[in-house]
């Protein structure tokens, strides 16, 4: 059975090591031996932890064995993204300089994982600092691809993670997003991902203890899963959800909240701003919009979300003002290159003044005030992840044009991020063999309600992964 053990849903998985069916060893072994395979095509996994997860697979069939009751993740293997600490193993953000950097403990996310039972298996790849651009490619690791077209990027930053899950070498995978780093390598890879609420999941940014970042980073990061299944994804979310002393921001909201009365509306957004849309992925709205019909919700297209346009100048404009202070330093760490994804942002996003400042904070309140009145209305949103199908490595940057349409494509990630919702992307097909999938986007801590409307796309569409690596 050992064989088919990689290819198993994490929930598959864990019941198995639970019921003595197999043991935590073996599943590990059946995810080594799968990473050893396909890793060297795809460069997903970058610090392999093999003996680690070993020992903490023996550890845990140990466990078992002395009448133990075992976590919902029982020995289910995972990836971490290089920028999320994990326990005596080095946190490099994929750069040269903090190749040697060793985290003195797990980041909040990671220790919940592995009180539910699962086993970090390896760090993933991640553009240089996240700051490098939207492809996974870091100064320390080189180039991850996408296993089903290696010309087309997977997408980022957390494209180690969503490569990795979707080839079958972790049936999970840690990422984070603060405008649709774990959402766009969902859609680019064909797996499922979850941006949660602000503050619905514990974590602790900081970079190897020093200073808590700025505000926009405090507020828009939130570290997310991706999984190849929605039950797995809502797996996930149960384990993560929670308080944590280590972070002030959590706070203890219910992980389910009150079934709605009558069908839930849905409001169908297909082309946010009015700035255009990719055939193939107009049809994964439709046909997933049809879907939530078909099952009962009320689903109504609507003209648009509110203040796209001012959100996204609003975002650009507090994050480059927060950013700019320390740029001249961090561009030296992103390598040959490395820089031009955020010096085209800091030359067309000149950074606020004081006064002006202040007053964007202001304009954030008043837009995530907009956006609670709409999703009052309408307690789900349908809309693209990104707006074309997966692109190639680098585009962003390119050039100024190749910048500019990426951050055109990702769009509603980013104002949904700004204003602190949350969002599923689910996948819905494989037009022309690359993945399409949507995000369902809800009220502020009704992931449940993102969640169950996913799951019933996935339900009529199927689930696409695992995979195995193509040219």
């Amino acid at each position: 059975m050992q064989d088919a053990l990689w290819k198993m849903s994490a929930a598959e998985q864990a019941e198995a090591v639970r019921s003595a069916e197999v043991s935590a060893v073996e599943l590990v072994d059946s995810h080594l031996d799968r990473i050893a395979e396909v890793n060297p095509r795809v460069n997903a996994v970058t610090q392999l932890l093999a003996e680690r997860a070993r020992e903490a697979a023996a550890r845990m069939d140990r466990r078992r064995a002395a009448g133990e009751l075992l976590g919902p993740l029982a020995g289910v293997p995972f990836t971490v993204k290089e920028s999320t600490a994990i326990e005596g193993v080095p946190t490099t953000f994929g750069t040269e300089r903090f190749r040697d950097l060793v985290a003195s403990a797990d980041a909040p996310p990671v220790a919940r994982l592995r009180a539910a039972g699962a086993i970090p298996i390896g760090h993933s790849n991640l553009p240089t600092l996240i700051l490098a651009g939207m492809h996974t490619r870091s100064e320390l690791f080189g180039d991850t691809v996408n296993p089903w077209d290696s010309s087309r990027t997977p997408g980022g930053t957390s494209g180690g993670d969503a490569v990795a899950v979707a080839t079958g070498m972790a049936a999970l995978g840690l990422g984070n997003d603060s405008g649709g780093s774990v959402r766009i390598p969902a859609q680019f890879c064909g797996v499922a991902g979850l941006k949660p609420s602000t503050g619905r999941f514990p974590a602790d940014h900081r970079v190897l203890g020093s200073d808590d970042p700025g505000l926009a980073s405090q507020i828009l990061v939130t570290d997310g899963p991706l999984t190849r299944s929605v039950g797995d994804l809502r797996l996930a979310y149960e384990v993560l959800a929670g308080t944590d002393p280590r972070d002030p921001r959590a706070v203890p909201v219910p992980a389910y909240g009150e079934t709605l009365a009558g069908p839930v509306k849905v409001a169908v957004v297909p082309d946010p701003g009015g700035h255009g849309v990719h055939p193939t992925v107009l049809g994964a709205i439709a046909t997933a919009a049809e879907a939530l019909r078909d099952a009962g919700y009320d689903v109504r297209e609507v003209a648009d979300v509110p203040r796209l346009d001012e959100a996204l100048e609003a975002y650009g404009r507090i994050t480059v003002t927060e950013f700019a202070p320390n740029w001249p330093m961090v561009r030296k760490l992103l390598g040959k290159g490395g820089d031009r994804f955020i010096q085209m942002a800091m030359e067309q996003t000149p950074p606020a003044s004081a006064d002006e400042f202040m007053k964007l904070m202001g304009t954030w309140m008043s837009i995530r005030r907009s956006w609670a009145e709409f999703l009052d209305e309408y307690p789900l949103l349908l809309g693209p992840v990104f707006t074309e199908p997966p692109v190639e490595p680098g585009l962003e940057s390119r050039d100024r044009a190749g910048r500019d349409r990426v951050a055109s494509g990702m769009r509603l990630c980013t104002v949904t991020s700004f204003v602190g919702v949350p969002g599923v992307a689910v996948p819905t097909g494989l037009p022309d063999g690359l993945p399409s999938g949507v995000q369902l986007i809800g009220r502020a801590f009704r992931e449940d309600l993102c969640l169950g409307a996913a799951q019933v796309i996935e339900e009529r569409l199927g689930v696409l992964t695992p995979t195995d690596p193509r040219g």
